[in-house]
């Protein structure tokens, strides 16, 4: 198993999982383009779900490669990466089962957010998440599910919008359950902890 985590603590590995994270972090405000457009102002930063978790792991790639850590983007990174990566994956599993079809861009996206949800929880020992950096990434998930489905920002898939409660009610577990994996495998204090 440490030879896994030296790999991943290579610099090597770390630029490009940095450069990776940056063009899907780019393609992902891209792909809301036309939801941002039609967002008031104040909800903007609560839309772009994927690529605003894929950005806080940007950070928190980039203070690894500069050697130190940014624990509050780490809270925020491994419980955002792993809620929307399974969320889409979800999502576009059912959208499969619902229509019958779906389109290379789905395929693409199940296996991207999956590698999201991966590379959260895959990078954790080397977090170091204090209780505060935990607590603002819990109210940050929960408010964003708020946003979403209080004042209906949320993603949109066509074919899907007419189970937005029951998609609601799944979201909000998965979340908590979200909250759950970052302290998991980012705070506690048992877990394992390795130094990049």
């Amino acid at each position: 198993m440490n030879w896994m985590y030296s790999i991943l603590a290579s610099k090597q590995i770390l630029l490009l999982l940095l450069l990776v994270n940056i063009f899907g972090t780019i393609y992902g405000y891209i792909w809301y383009g036309n939801q941002l457009t039609e967002t008031p102002d104040i909800f903007l930063a609560f839309v772009p779900d994927s690529p605003t978790a894929s950005l806080f792991f940007v950070f928190v790639l980039f203070a690894f490669v500069l050697k130190t850590n940014w624990g509050l983007m780490e809270a925020l990174a491994i419980i955002t990466l792993f809620k929307y990566g399974i969320w889409a994956v979800v999502m576009n599993i059912l959208t499969l089962i619902t229509t019958g079809w779906l389109p290379w861009e789905g395929y693409m996206l199940i296996a991207s957010h999956l590698g999201m949800a991966v590379q959260g929880v895959l990078y954790a020992p080397f977090y170091r998440i204090k209780l505060w950096h935990l607590i603002v990434a819990a109210i940050w998930t929960i408010h964003n599910e708020m946003i979403d489905y209080v004042f209906k920002m949320m993603p949109r898939y066509g074919d899907l919008m007419q189970y937005m409660d029951a998609i609601g009610y799944f979201t909000f577990w998965l979340s908590l359950f979200s909250i759950f994996v970052g302290w998991y495998f980012g705070y506690r204090k048992d877990r394992l902890a390795l130094r990049i």
